[in-house]
């Protein structure tokens, strides 16, 4: 038995117009190329539609839901993407469980009902069903729509983020039990999912390192890095303290002032008022297009992250870790379980006086071999070799069942 030829339906917490990158739309893409897939967008909610009314995004969605616009839009071949058209109510500020509960099933009711009708129109049978950690609309679709298979996608701790944290802890566990099978991406995941669900595997993380291949040298350093001498300790990525350690840039910025700091991407409230700004060797260059982040890397002589280890962070698998292997850069990072798979190709230390020391040490030990082994190993976290290690669950859970 193969996942070729079927139809998959995947539900998740990202529509597909979202601006940012998407494991659940790179997934879906690659379901697509041996499968017939369903590309499912949150249902808007009412607070949703009246706050952000003005948006454009949201303007399609209430035309959509008034029938002015389809509410199915081919993407490419054998991949469509529905814009359910039922509005849900926004129910997630309501503390009784009891009332919780019994909206978030009507909520559900009406989010599969569109799913129902676009599976029909489709010509879908027999669907496999993917979540994208879509817990709480997720946690009855099993029952409504009947899928063959449930698979639920588990790749972030969202219980620990604040808007998820105050139901999700509680209806995580249950949508895990009810799911046939549940794929992670990291091994912490692993250990967090199993203890509600025995079928629990660990798939990898996908990432396009296309954009990151510098083998013919022909990706150039931006002139910002012109004015800058000495040593380039360099960060790509979101500026967050949710997820990012000042203390521990501002630590190494002060005992290594011969060290320059370089940070790419936007910063939240926090990072724009921290003491980094005072520093002479810290540069924030602002927040870059994704097809220039390899121009940035490449001007890195040691690519840091430095994580907060925090219940967020923990299990997380960093990307840019991937993005930076296959620049050739050599990486220090914060220790976690999630790191541990590349405990072999990147320095991992765990106090701010380890991040001295292993960036210095990967300044002066880094080699041609080191760069062609890191390469190799970024190379291998493709969505086509993530994909089917999922395929593989979904197999062997398929022959349990029957």
């Amino acid at each position: 038995m193969t996942i070729r030829g079927k139809d998959i339906v995947i539900v998740g917490i990202q529509p597909w117009d979202i601006e940012i990158g998407s494991n659940c739309k790179n997934i879906a893409t690659e379901f697509a190329k041996q499968n017939r897939v369903l590309y499912v967008n949150p249902p808007l909610d009412r607070i949703t539609r009246y706050k952000q009314r003005q948006k454009e995004t949201i303007q399609k969605r209430i035309n959509i839901s008034k029938g002015y616009l389809p509410d199915i839009e081919k993407i490419e071949l054998n991949l469509w993407n529905l814009y359910p058209k039922n509005i849900v109510e926004s129910i997630n500020w309501i503390n009784s469980h009891q009332i919780y509960m019994f909206l978030n099933k009507r909520n559900a009711k009406l989010f599969a009902d569109n799913i129902k009708d676009a599976v029909n129109r489709l010509g879908f049978k027999d669907v496999l069903l993917f979540n994208d950690s879509s817990m709480f609309l997720g946690l009855h679709l099993k029952e409504l729509l009947q899928p063959k298979l449930y698979t639920y996608y588990v790749r972030d701790n969202l219980v620990k983020v604040p808007y998820w944290k105050k139901h999700g802890e509680r209806i995580e566990p249950m949508m895990i039990e009810n799911a046939d099978v549940i794929v992670n991406n990291s091994e912490y995941y692993v250990d967090y999912s199993s203890k509600y669900n025995k079928n629990s595997i660990m798939v990898g993380q996908g990432c396009d390192v296309s954009m990151f291949n510098d083998t013919n040298n022909s990706i150039e350093v931006p002139e910002e890095f012109n004015v800058i001498q000495g040593p380039v300790i360099g960060y790509v990525g979101s500026l967050t303290t949710l997820r990012l350690d000042i203390e521990l840039l501002e630590f190494i910025a002060s005992q290594r002032s011969d060290w320059n700091i370089v940070l790419v991407g936007p910063e939240d409230e926090d990072f724009k008022q921290s003491n980094l700004h005072q520093l002479q060797n810290v540069f924030f260059l602002g927040n870059k297009p994704a097809d220039q982040l390899a121009s940035y890397i490449k001007g890195f002589d040691v690519a840091v992250n430095p994580q907060v280890v925090n219940e967020i962070t923990i299990g997380n698998y960093p990307r840019k870790i991937d993005e930076y292997l296959a620049m050739g850069k050599p990486v220090v990072a914060t220790e976690t379980k999630a790191m541990q798979m590349f405990k072999d190709f990147v320095y991992l230390g765990e106090t701010k006086e380890d991040y001295i020391s292993l960036i210095d040490k990967a300044l002066t030990e880094h080699s041609k071999t080191n760069v062609k082994v890191q390469i190799n190993f970024a190379n291998k976290h493709t969505w086509t070799n993530s994909v089917n290690y999922i395929y593989t669950a979904m197999e062997s859970t398929l022959k349990q069942l029957q």
